[in-house]
Order: structure tokens, then sequence, then C-alpha cells
């Protein structure tokens, strides 16, 4: 009996931990400000996917000419994906469609873009994708800048 409370306690110890540090990595991640959630699909066929598959629910940093983008279930410090400013491309902009509604978040708009010639697309808020859209036509002088 006392080794089954024992392993039990320990369990509950060990979810707790993983919570709290969990939590403190997201908090890490907002410390620097200039954070948004930004769910991600990478490598997009041409042909639209309305299935809702693939989707990545993350957030996403500016970080001087880049967006480092963190998956949010995950304990990595590092972000899974970087995006290059001078290398994204804007070719298009939707509302979600289909079984995506379910997928993202409410209000999300997606937006569809290269970046070296990777189709990705970026759902996020309306508010964040007027930001994102600032943040790219603000490049400093001489960058190549495409916004749809």
């Amino acid at each position: 009996m006392f080794l089954a409370l024992w392993v039990g306690g320990l369990v509950v110890a060990l979810v707790l931990v993983g919570l709290f540090v969990f939590g403190l990595r997201r908090r890490l991640i907002q410390r620097s400000g200039g954070t948004f959630d930004c769910s991600l699909r990478w490598n997009v066929p041409e042909e639209p996917d309305l299935s809702g598959k693939g989707w990545v629910y993350g957030v996403a940093r500016y970080s001087e000419d880049q967006i480092d983008w963190f998956r949010v279930f995950s304990y990595a410090p590092r972000p899974r994906r970087v995006l290059e400013r001078s290398a994204i491309e804007v070719v298009a902009r939707r509302l979600p469609e289909g079984e995506e509604e379910l997928a993202l978040l409410s209000d999300a708009v997606v937006l569809g873009c290269l970046h070296r010639e990777t189709r990705l697309e970026l759902a996020m808020s309306e508010d964040a994708l007027t930001g994102f859209l600032a943040w790219l036509e603000a490049a400093p002088p001489g960058q190549r800048v495409n916004v749809a």
C-alpha cells in the first residue's frame, strides 16, 4: 500500500514539474516581447488542402530581421522554424474553410507564403496579421519585400 502511494505521489510530482517547465518555457519565449499566436503549415501543396491536416499551433517572435517560430506543445528551447524577412514572399490571403476552421483559432486569417521556394501557410489573428505585414514592409532600404 505504501509503495503504491509513493509511486502515485511521484507520478503526480513529475506531472506538476513537467507542467511548470512547460509554462516557464512559454514565459521565457514571451519575455523578450514581440510575440503572437501563429499556426504554421509547412510544405503546402499547390492545390488548397482544406482538410485541416498539417497545422501546428505555435508562437512566433519577432527577432530583428527574422521570425522565430516555436511549437506550443514542446519543451524545446530553440525555435522550430526561423523565417528571414528577406526570404518571405506573401502570395495569398484567405479565411479558413472546411475542417480548417476546427484546426485553427476562431479569428484566424490564413496567409500563403513562399520562404526560400518552400510553400507555407501562417494562420494568425487579424491584429497579428496587421503587425506581421507592417513588419515585412518595414524592411531596411534595399531589401526586397513582396506583400500581397
